[in-house]
């Protein structure tokens, strides 16, 4: 698609409308807490290649219930479908989209930073304190940190870090729940 500018050339806006077009979607899942499931929604994703960003499972305030949340990436259409398709799984209860402004959303992150100098420990440990994470683990060569927040946040620590040398990281996926009175089941 070609737009006219000031120097009156052509401008390419296709990256601009693709971005558009294609953006992340983060759903929460109440399931059956039962085996098998999450390899069933899991595979529900694959069978149609569509990815999955993130995801995180666990128990919710239901006796016998999972909530699942995931984050994948896809236009409207793609969306529609990877709902439509979950709702078809027996397990499936309620399938809602959660919008990211109207939620709190969390991931925990340990990364195993190389700290071979007590300089370096000491810049480590101040970033570690500016972004309120926690050192849970020391060793001669490295500091394990704890950090919780948003995806920006996580971004922005693990930026600052990076030149240190990350040895390893892990992280939980995503998890959201909706801010005030309101329940994701009634989203």
């Amino acid at each position: 698609m070609c737009v006219p500018n000031d120097s009156s050339g052509c401008e390419d806006d296709r990256d601009d409308w693709v971005s558009e077009m294609i953006k992340e979607h983060m759903l929460s899942v109440l399931v059956e807490d039962k085996p098998g499931v999450m390899q069933r929604v899991s595979g529900l994703f694959r069978q149609r290649a569509y990815n999955i960003d993130s995801i995180a499972v666990g128990p919710c305030e239901k006796e016998g219930f999972s909530r699942i949340t995931l984050i994948t990436s896809g236009d409207e259409k793609v969306l529609e479908q990877v709902r439509k398709q979950l709702e078809k799984l027996i397990e499936v209860i309620k399938v809602s989209e959660m919008d990211p402004e109207e939620c709190v959303v969390r991931e925990l992150v340990l990364a195993k930073i190389h700290a071979p100098t007590g300089a370096i420990r000491s810049e480590i440990i101040q970033y570690t304190n500016v972004f309120r994470a926690n050192i849970v683990d020391v060793s001669p060569e490295t500091l394990t940190i704890e950090i919780t927040g948003d995806p920006d946040k996580i971004r922005a620590f693990l930026d600052m870090i990076k030149t240190f040398g990350i040895k390893e990281l892990v992280r939980t996926g995503i998890t959201s729940i909706t801010r005030g009175a309101r329940l994701i089941e009634e989203v």
